[in-house]
C-alpha cells in the first residue's frame, strides 16, 4: 500500500499532512504503518483502514527514541501549579521550557500566586499579582520552538482570586499573553450566585505572611464582563471546575486532586500529569445506512491497548521526573472520537436533533463500557495502576452508566488506567483522511479559494469538504444548496443543539471535551452568557466561544486596551480606533507581498513589500543582498528602520523621499557607467524608494480594478480596522476554522494545536 492508496490520488491535502508532519526520513507507507503500529498487525490493520489513528505525537515520533531523539509521545502535561515565591514562579518557567522543547503542550495554573497589592517580604514591599507573572510564561513559550512552530500553553486562574478581573481583561491587548490560551476556573457556587443575582467574595490568604486579601463583588457583573471579553475577544475560556472534579473515574479518590487542564482543555490533569491521544473515526463504522457497532466496540478495544502500549514506551521519554511519576501511578489516555458529523450525514441524521442526540447516546455508551471493560482486563493481566482505589466504582460516572456487567471484574481487577476518554482537537487527523474533526459538525460545505488566472487576476472557486464533494459526485449534484436537509453546517446549528450534543457526549467521557461555539457576527453579548449559563447546567466540564469577526478574527490593531463594546459594535461595525502619537501598528499575517529583483553597485538585491489588503498600506519591508558582511547588515537595519516608519503611520511616498536624499554610491556609478544594468537611481536606498513606490501603485490599481473604487488610504490619524477572515500564517489562505477548541486551516492542514 502507498500512501496514495490510502488517502486517495485526489486527496492532496492529506498526502501533503502526511509528509509534511508524520512522514520521518522519507520513509514509506508502508514502513510508517510497522513503525507507528509498532509491529501490532492488529493496529496496523486499523489504521490501514483509517478507523483509529493516534495522536499526532505518536504518528510522527513512536519508534525514533531507539535514533536518541528527545521527543515525547504525549501530546500534553499539566505542570504543579507555581508556589507564590520567586524560587517558585521561576521553577515553573524552568520546568515548562523543558517540556515545550521535548515537543509538549503545558497547562499551568496561576491561583497559588498571590494577589496584586499583597505584601511580600522584599523589597518590592507588595507583589505585582499573578497575572503579572503570565509575560514570564508567555515568553517562555515564545522562546522555546518546536520545529519552526512555537509551543502551546494554557494559563488558567481561580474564579475567586482577586486579580480575576485583571486576568479577564488581559487579552484586551492583543499583543500580550499571544501564545498562551487562559480559562477561568468557575466553580457553582459562583455560577449559583449570578443566577440569583448575589455578591460573591474574592479571597485569597497568603501563607508566608497570613495576609487575606478579600472582596466582595457583583456576581453578575463579573460574569457579564467574562462574556463580553469572549464576545469581543474569544478568550478567556471558562472550565466549570466543580463539573471536573465531580464526574470522572477519580472523584471519590482520597488522594487524588486535578492541578489544571491542557492547552485546549479536553485533559483535565493532576501535578505532573500527562495524556496519550487517540481518535476513533466514527464514519468509518456508518455503512449502508446502519452503524456497526461490533466493529467499533472492537476498535476501541484494540486502540485502548494500543495507547496502554504507547504508554509504556514512552514512560522513559517525558522531560521531568514529576512527569515520569506521574504517568507511572495514574496512567491516563486519552481515546477519543473524529468524524461524528460525516457519521450523522451517511446515517442521514441532522445534527443536534433529537434523533442524532439519542443516537450518540448508544455510541458514547458502547464506547466507554468497551474501554473500561478493556482497561479491567488489561489490569488483569499487567495489574492495575499503582494509586488504584477501589472506589472508582462509587464514583459518579461508574454509578450513572449501571456498568451491572463489568462492576464484577472492575472489582476484582482494578483498572490499568485512572482515565480512559477524551474529546481532543483532531484538526490534522481528521483533516489528513478527509472527515469532521471531534464532535464538531462540518464547519462549511466548501470553502472559497483564489488562483491567479493568465491575466493575473484572482479567480475564485470552490474546494468542497470531502463528505460533500463525494455526495454531488455520487448524486449528480451541482449546486450545493440542492444537497439534502441533513448536510448542516456549524452556523446553521443553534448554539442549544451544540451544547446538547456536547452534553450528551460528556456523559460518557471521564476526561472533557475541546469544543468551540460559533457564533454569528450580530450575536450579542446576552448570548454568549446564555452559552454559559446552558453549558453550566448542562453539566459540561468547559466550553469555548468564538463570534465570527470579533477583534481576535484578525485585524490591524493599536496598542489601546480599550474593548469595544456592545453599543460600539451596534453604532458603528469597524469600530476604527485612532493612532496616538508614538503608536506602532501591529501587522496580522492577512498581507499582501510584492517582490522585485534589483540590480545595485555590488550585486543583486531583493526587495519584498508586504501591503494591507484593504488599505494598500505598507506594513513590511524585506531586504536581502547576495553579499554578506557590512553593506548586507546595513540593508538589514534599513529594512527594519523602513518597515517600523510604515507601520508607525508613514505613508510609502514620505518614505521613498527621505531615501532618495541618501546620495549617490561610487560602486553603483561604476556600474551604471560600465554595464549599464542597474536598477534606476543612484544608490541603494533611492531604488528601493522607488521599487517601494512601483510596487504600492501597482497593488493600488489593482485594487481599484477589482472594487472599482479608491481605498481608504491610512495616516498617522487613522487606521483601517479590518474584520475579516484570518488567513492561515503557513499557506496564507482564508480558510481558518475555528473547531475543538482550537484554529484549523482548511486549505494546508495547519493547525495552531500542533
Amino acid at each position: 500500500m502507498t500512501i496514495t492508496d490510502w488517502l486517495g490520488e485526489d486527496n492532496k491535502l492529506g498526502i501533503r499532512i502526511w509528509e509534511n508532519k508524520y512522514r520521518q526520513n522519507n520513509e514509506s507507507f508502508e514502513h510508517w504503518l510497522d513503525r507507528v503500529s509498532g509491529g501490532d498487525k492488529t493496529v496496523r490493520k486499523l489504521i490501514a483502514e483509517k478507523k483509529f489513528l493516534f495522536g499526532g505525537r505518536i504518528l510522527s515520533y513512536r519508534g525514533l527514541a531507539k535514533d536518541g531523539a528527545k521527543v515525547s509521545l504525549s501530546n500534553c502535561y499539566v505542570l504543579s501549579p507555581p508556589d507564590d515565591s520567586i524560587e517558585g514562579i521561576f521553577e515553573a518557567s524552568k520546568k515548562l521550557a523543558r517540556t515545550l522543547s521535548y515537543g509538549g503542550g503545558v497547562g499551568i495554573d496561576v491561583s497559588k500566586l498571590a494577589p496584586r497589592g499583597a505584601k511580600v517580604n522584599n523589597a518590592a514591599k507588595t507583589t505585582s499579582g499573578a497575572v503579572s507573572f503570565m509575560d514570564l510564561y508567555n515568553l517562555t513559550t515564545d522562546l522555546i520552538g518546536q520545529e519552526g512552530r512555537r509551543g502551546a500553553l494554557m494559563l488558567s486562574i481561580a474564579c475567586s482570586h482577586p486579580d480575576i478581573m485583571e486576568f479577564i481583561d488581559v487579552k484586551s491587548d492583543l499583543t500580550k499573553i499571544n501564545k498562551a490560551n487562559i480559562s477561568i476556573r468557575i466553580t457553582d457556587e459562583f455560577m449559583r450566585a449570578v443566577k440569583n443575582r448575589e455578591s460573591y467574595e474574592l479571597t485569597f490568604t497568603r501563607e508566608q505572611t497570613g495576609e487575606t486579601v478579600a472582596k466582595n463583588v457583583d456576581a453578575f457583573e463579573l460574569f457579564h464582563k467574562l462574556a463580553e471579553m469572549n464576545w469581543n475577544y474569544a478568550e478567556p475560556g471558562v472550565l466549570f471546575w466543580d463539573n471536573i472534579e465531580g464526574y470522572s473515574l477519580l472523584s471519590d479518590h482520597p488522594d487524588f486532586k486535578f492541578a489544571g487542564v491542557n492547552p485546549c482543555g479536553e485533559e483535565p490533569l493532576p501535578e505532573g500529569g500527562s495524556c496519550l491521544l487517540g481518535s476513533i473515526n466514527l464514519s468509518a463504522f456508518a455503512v449502508d445506512g446502519d452503524f456497526d457497532f461490533e466493529s467499533f466496540r472492537r476498535a476501541v478495544d484494540i486502540a485502548v491497548g494500543a495507547l496502554n502500549d504507547v504508554l509504556d514506551e514512552g514512560l522513559p521519554l517525558h522531560p521531568l521526573q514529576e512527569q515520569r511519576d506521574s504517568v507511572r501511578d495514574w496512567r491516563q489516555i486519552g481515546l477519543g472520537i473524529c468524524g461524528l458529523a460525516d457519521c450523522l450525514i451517511k446515517l442521514k441524521m441532522v445534527y443536534g436533533s433529537d434523533e442524532s442526540i439519542e443516537f450518540c447516546n448508544l455510541m458514547g455508551y458502547a464506547m466507554t463500557h468497551q474501554a473500561i471493560l478493556t482497561s479491567a482486563l488489561l489490569a488483569k493481566a499487567y495489574g492495575a495502576y499503582p494509586k488504584y482505589d477501589r472506589r472508582v466504582i462509587d464514583s459518579d460516572f461508574f454509578v450513572n452508566h449501571e456498568f451491572t456487567d463489568i462492576v464484577g471484574l472492575v472489582e476484582a481487577y482494578g483498572l490499568r488506567n485512572s482515565q480512559l476518554l477524551t474529546c481532543a482537537p483532531t484538526g490534522s487527523i481528521s483533516t489528513m483522511i478527509g472527515v469532521s474533526g471531534g464532535l464538531e459538525p462540518i464547519f462549511a460545505n466548501y470553502y472559497t479559494r483564489k488562483t491567479q488566472s493568465l491575466h493575473g487576476k484572482d479567480v475564485e472557486y470552490k474546494v468542497y469538504t470531502p463528505i460533500v464533494e463525494k455526495y454531488m459526485k455520487e448524486h449528480g449534484i451541482t449546486d450545493d444548496a440542492d444537497l439534502p436537509g441533513y448536510f448542516v453546517c456549524s452556523h446553521q446549528i443553534h448554539y442549544m443543539d451544540r451544547i446538547n450534543m456536547q452534553s450528551v457526549w460528556q456523559k460518557h467521557i471521564d476526561a472533557s471535551i475541546s469544543s468551540t461555539v460559533n457564533l454569528p457576527n450580530n450575536a450579542t453579548i446576552e448570548d454568549v452568557e446564555k452559552v454559559y449559563m446552558e453549558a453550566w447546567s448542562k453539566g459540561l466540564k468547559g466550553i469555548t466561544v468564538y463570534r465570527d469577526g470579533c477583534a481576535r478574527s484578525g485585524i490591524l490593531t493599536t496598542e489601546s486596551k480599550k474593548s469595544v463594546t456592545q453599543e460600539q459594535h451596534d453604532k458603528d461595525s469597524t469600530c476604527v480606533p485612532e493612532l496616538g502619537y508614538g503608536t506602532v501598528l501591529q501587522v496580522d499575517d492577512d498581507v499582501v507581498g510584492k517582490k522585485r529583483k534589483l540590480m545595485t553597485g555590488c550585486g543583486s538585491m531583493h526587495v519584498v513589500a508586504f501591503f494591507d489588503p484593504i488599505s494598500g498600506q505598507l506594513l513590511e519591508t524585506y531586504l536581502s543582498k547576495g553579499s554578506t558582511g557590512g553593506c548586507n547588515n546595513f540593508m538589514i537595519g534599513l529594512s527594519r528602520l523602513i518597515s517600523l516608519s510604515a507601520r508607525a503611520g508613514c505613508d510609502v511616498y514620505t518614505i521613498a523621499d527621505q531615501l532618495a536624499s541618501c546620495g549617490v554610491c561610487p560602486s553603483y556609478a561604476v556600474r551604471t557607467a560600465t554595464k549599464k544594468d542597474t536598477s534606476q537611481g543612484s544608490c541603494c536606498p533611492v531604488a528601493i524608494g522607488r521599487a517601494l513606490i512601483a510596487m504600492h501603485e501597482e497593488f493600488i490599481s489593482e485594487i481599484c480594478a477589482d472594487e472599482d473604487e479608491s481605498p481608504t488610504v491610512v495616516t498617522s490619524k487613522t487606521v483601517q480596522s479590518v474584520a475579516k477572515s484570518t488567513s492561515c500564517p503557513e499557506c496564507g489562505e482564508p480558510t481558518m476554522a475555528h473547531e475543538n477548541g482550537c484554529v484549523i486551516c482548511k486549505s494546508c492542514g495547519w493547525t495552531k494545536c500542533s
